[in-house]
């Protein structure tokens, strides 16, 4: 019976075609034992009515856009992602709202924007990290779509987003490090391209300024938040003699505990390391990893109630969601017990 129109429907239930489509979009004016008698047929027969059909009446499609502007590989090979897009997909099932993923490589970016904004099939989008000048934001906003960013637009006072307070997280960090005694303290950072690495960097430089010692540009490698990078840019930076390393995401942080074992160094007695994301493995490297721990699967669903909020209410001002973060400290950073935990001043809602 799946092929049944709702002509049929309206046959079986004795109504009119409209009083059908009434009854399934829950409208008002219909007599409730004729909604009775409708939804006993829609019932016996399991009718599925067309959820296209029903959102181009309703003008809501129930989905929402995903878009990592990315390449597809860091998408796989970054644990942070699949955290993220489970929380975007626990609270899209909760709320009956379906997901419409899209991965944007940059040579295929214009299209990509082309056939999200010309579908038609979207409510919404969720941008899953922050990129400096990106052409999808402005595209979306060009368009008039309602969307939430992950990570803070630096200059666009207009636009949603969600995001952890990255620049004071990892001031507090290195902070940290330095209260221990640590001088010589070098970071590995985000791609500069993403306003999280950007934020990380900056909370690392002004650390240091705040005690009052100079950044040395050969403390300072880019990585782009994978393992391999890390562990070539902690081959980098060995030369310069760092006492203690900032590693701007754990990943990067298992790829130079990688690079200090294979030259013999000691994490902490040689060289002291840190992390940021406290992913599930952080725990469990040897010796456990000190960092800065985010709520990622949080972001994810801040990001999609935001997002409802902002197509149930288009004139309402921007949302900023800034959640909180705390510093964990484990063995690789020298004194800091394993499991013990401080929060960090980025913890203060924003």
């Amino acid at each position: 019976m799946s092929d049944l129109t709702l002509e049929d429907i309206a046959k079986r239930a004795g109504v009119s075609r409209s009083t059908v489509s009434r009854v399934i979009n829950n409208q008002p004016d219909v007599h409730p034992k004729t909604r009775q008698r409708v939804l006993a047929a829609l019932q016996r027969y399991d009718y599925q009515p067309n959820a296209v059909a029903r959102g181009l009446a309703s003008g809501r499609m129930r989905i929402l856009g995903l878009v990592f502007p990315m390449g597809v590989p860091a998408l796989f090979t970054d644990p942070y992602f699949p955290i993220l897009i489970h929380g975007i997909l626990s609270a899209c099932n909760a709320h009956d709202r379906s997901v419409m993923l899209w991965l944007t490589e940059p040579e295929h970016e214009c299209r990509t924007i082309r056939q999200i904004l010309q579908r038609g099939l979207l409510d919404g989008v969720i941008v899953a990290s922050m990129l400096m000048d990106d052409p999808i934001i402005a595209a979306l906003q060009a368009r008039g779509l309602p969307f939430v960013v992950i990570g803070r637009h630096p200059t666009d006072a207009r636009i949603s987003y969600v995001d952890v307070d990255n620049r004071n997280s990892a001031r507090e960090m290195v902070a940290y490090l330095l209260r221990l005694g640590y001088r010589r303290i070098a970071t590995i950072t985000g791609s500069r391209n993403m306003i999280a690495g950007a934020d990380r960097l900056e909370g690392y430089l002004a650390a240091l300024g705040a005690c009052g010692i100079n950044s040395e540009a050969g403390l300072i490698a880019e990585g782009d938040f994978t393992e391999a990078s890390g562990y070539a840019a902690m081959q980098r930076l060995l030369p310069h003699v760092p006492d203690a390393v900032f590693a701007a995401s754990d990943t990067m942080a298992t790829g130079a505990l990688r690079a200090l074992r294979e030259v013999g160094k000691r994490v902490p007695e040689d060289v002291a390391l840190a992390g940021f994301d406290d992913m599930p493995f952080a725990a469990r490297t040897e010796p456990p990893l000190t960092t800065v721990r985010q709520p990622i699967q949080r972001l994810g669903a801040v990001a999609f109630e935001t997002l409802v909020d902002l197509i149930a209410n288009p004139n309402a001002p921007p949302r900023r969601n800034i959640l909180p973060t705390e510093l964990v400290l484990r063995a690789s950073s020298g004194l800091g017990s394993q499991g013990e935990k401080t929060g960090a001043e980025s913890k203060t809602r924003r």
